[in-house]
């Protein structure tokens, strides 16, 4: 390993960065010294300009993938090799603003109803109703379950932060059912190994298939279960302030774009979103 790669690793471990996000900042490194076939602390501003034209025009690379390539960029010489912010004016299209197309509750519903696999079923629940990211759904332990004070841990989630979110009574009692049938020792929804987590890619095409299977045309992924919990819960009247610490967010900005959907907000208690939903087939 060579010291910058190394210098790298330890700045981003020093930063608590997520694996996923070393992943893919390396790649970044790797992909810009192929193309230019050099270390990239031999580079100039105007190559990496030029960069970032050639991901656009020849790679054809969205907006979001050339922002993933600039924040890996600006982190290395700014970080690793101690350039100034001023040496690193660099240019990337804009990030296309757009508003997801919302699962309703009557469309979740669906979703999770089409599911016969019962620990699949169980899983996109917990995704749902306590608005978890994919890989924070995949990493639960039954540790994380606090049944007596209604709450539940995610460890680690984005930006290596642990929050607790709330656990309402029915998804309480699924859990405990689904518990009872399968009885993880460790890993709450594991894969072929009982000690080792379901994979996102599964758990992605779990939802894929379930929505498809649904008759649901709307755009979007795994993903679509959180912005569905944070809006109806933004509906039934969450407090701003609670739905971002639900969500994990840093920055209550975050959590407001999806006032979008909600002009008439009135500040209130929140749901129990998987009430009425038929997630058992008991």
């Amino acid at each position: 390993m060579s010291p910058l790669r190394q210098k790298m690793i330890d700045a981003m471990l020093v930063r608590g960065f997520a694996v996923r996000t070393q992943r893919s900042y390396l790649d970044a490194l790797i992909q810009l010294s192929k193309h230019y076939r050099c270390s990239p602390d031999t580079l100039t501003t105007a190559q990496l300009q030029d960069y970032f034209l050639y991901l656009v025009k020849e790679k054809k690379l969205s907006p979001a993938t050339c922002r993933l390539y600039l924040n890996a960029i600006r982190f290395f010489y700014l970080n690793v090799l101690g350039w100034r912010e001023v040496e690193l004016e660099l240019n990337t299209p804009k990030r296309q603003q757009r508003i997801p197309e919302l699962l309703t509750r009557d469309e979740v519903a669906r979703v999770l109803s089409v599911v016969e696999n019962r620990k699949h079923r169980t899983m996109l629940a917990t995704c749902y109703g306590c608005g978890l990211r994919v890989s924070e759904v995949t990493a639960l332990q039954v540790r994380d379950i606090d049944g007596e004070r209604g709450l539940l841990r995610v460890t680690q989630g984005k930006g290596a932060k642990d929050r607790q979110v709330l656990l309402s009574s029915s998804l309480l009692q699924v859990l405990r059912r689904y518990w009872r049938i399968f009885h993880p020792s460790s890993v709450l929804f594991f894969g072929h190994d009982p000690h080792s987590h379901l994979s996102i890619t599964t758990a992605q095409k779990v939802f894929q298939a379930a929505k498809q299977k649904a008759g649901i045309e709307k755009i979007g992924g795994i993903h679509s279960l959180r912005h569905a919990y944070a809006t109806h819960q933004l509906a039934a009247g969450m407090p701003l302030p609670q739905l971002k610490e639900m969500l994990g967010h840093s920055d209550l900005h975050s959590t407001m774009r999806y006032l979008h959907w909600v002009p008439q907000y009135t500040e209130g208690r929140g749901a129990d979103l998987t009430q009425g939903l038929e997630v058992d087939d008991e």
